[in-house]
């Protein structure tokens, strides 16, 4: 008989950790389309089941409006982005234009002065000519610099445009698809009833996790980036809408995300309004994140996405490593799954407590105690107090008559 040590059992999952995190980032080109038509089908789906069984729409027809629709919100951000790029770098200052690179420097030195307590001399001198900052980020525009980012930018578009035609052809087979292949992963489990209503349990479990996150998040992020884009246009920032579109983008990555939208509004206040603009904008943009993230979220996402900084930012690194800037937006909705799965599989369940909140974790034993009866209710508690008052007036009354 083989006995497995606790030391032999870690050493196995580790590398079987290892081993899956390996087969993740080799087979990227793969599991990213699967897996964002994968999450995208979860989303759709009650919308396409809504088109059926209410419009009378024959499935194919509702799975085919669903991602025409799809396909145009898409089309409507890749347009609003691909037509900002052009704006972005027009304001830029030419590398063949001293002048204006002067210009630009004197101004930004202007700012700085205007905030700084003390001189900036040494720092940003008066004079381009003698500054180690300007010689620097001249060095830096000159040549192909910016033509070479130009075509990595537009080579990384050609990519996401065919991987975008990869997921829309996933996406639908697998809302076309959607019930016969639930039934057949529920088949590979085995026959039995109970393991079958276990794996559906997870499956639906898995579905409303993912559900919850993405559709308030992303009308969370709408809200958000229609509430900034406004102030930054009545604050007079060059590309109001752009830093909004972009701000509702990266606010899908947690905290990274949340951080990097912030820093070209910010910039686009300091160079081309004032040093006090640009305090103001950060100010107001770390006030409304900080609300967002602390009030908002968790009124509209409730305990579904209760998971603690420590994993978000692990689940962060850990998918930017296998699959790069994809696996950064695509971490929350693959974590909250993953949770839903370790709540519902045994000896699972400490993984998705070690995962969860301080505030989940308790709310949760106390549910599964007055589940099982451990903690008695407020019912029970009043009708033992009922039932004690008579047995104890009984004697006294037996008493009384007998004299």
């Amino acid at each position: 008989m083989l006995i497995i040590t606790t030391a032999t059992r870690v050493g196995l999952n580790t590398l079987g950790f290892l081993g899956l995190s390996v087969t993740l980032y080799l087979g990227k080109t793969v599991f990213i389309p699967l897996v964002i038509a994968a999450i995208l089908s979860v989303i759709l789906w009650p919308a396409a089941k809504w088109l059926h069984l209410r419009l009378k729409f024959p499935w194919a027809i509702a799975c085919f409006t669903v991602i025409g629709g799809l396909i145009l919100v898409n089309l409507g951000v890749f347009i609003g982005i691909a037509a900002a790029i052009p704006r972005i770098v027009q304001d830029l200052p030419n590398p063949n234009n001293t002048a204006q690179q002067k210009d630009l420097y004197k101004k930004i030195r202007t700012q700085v002065q205007t905030i700084s307590p003390g001189s900036v001399d040494e720092v940003l001198p008066a004079d381009p000519d003698q500054s180690s900052v300007f010689a620097y980020v001249k060095k830096t525009l000159e040549g192909d610099f910016i033509t070479t980012e130009l075509l990595s930018l537009g080579k990384l578009g050609v990519t996401w445009l065919w991987q975008s035609v990869l997921i829309v052809f996933i996406l639908l087979f697998l809302l076309l698809e959607g019930d016969m292949l639930a039934k057949q992963i529920r088949a590979i489990f085995g026959e039995s009833s109970i393991m079958q209503g276990k794996v559906t349990s997870v499956l639906r479990q898995m579905a409303e996790s993912v559900q919850a996150y993405l559709v308030w998040r992303t009308i969370v992020n709408c809200g958000l980036g229609l509430f900034l884009g406004v102030v930054y246009h009545l604050l007079g920032l060059r590309q109001p809408w752009t830093w909004a579109l972009i701000t509702a983008l990266f606010c899908y990555v947690p905290y990274l995300g949340t951080i990097l939208a912030g820093m070209p509004p910010v910039l686009d206040a300091f160079i081309y309004c004032s040093a006090w603009h640009a305090l103001f904008v950060l100010v107001l943009y770390t006030a409304v994140v900080t609300f967002e993230g602390y009030i908002i979220v968790p009124v509209v996402m409730g305990r579904s996405m209760d998971l603690n900084a420590t994993t978000v930012m692990i689940s962060c690194l850990f998918w930017d490593l296998v699959w790069g800037m994809p696996g950064l937006f695509l971490a929350m909705p693959l974590m909250a799954g993953f949770r839903a799965v370790c709540m519902h599989v045994e000896g699972w369940e400490p993984w998705g407590k070690l995962m969860s909140t301080s505030r989940w974790v308790e709310a949760t034993e106390e549910a599964m105690k007055k589940q099982r009866g451990d903690v008695p209710q407020e019912e029970d508690v009043d009708r033992t107090i009922v039932m004690e008052e008579p047995l104890k007036r009984k004697p006294l009354m037996g008493k009384k008559e007998k004299m």
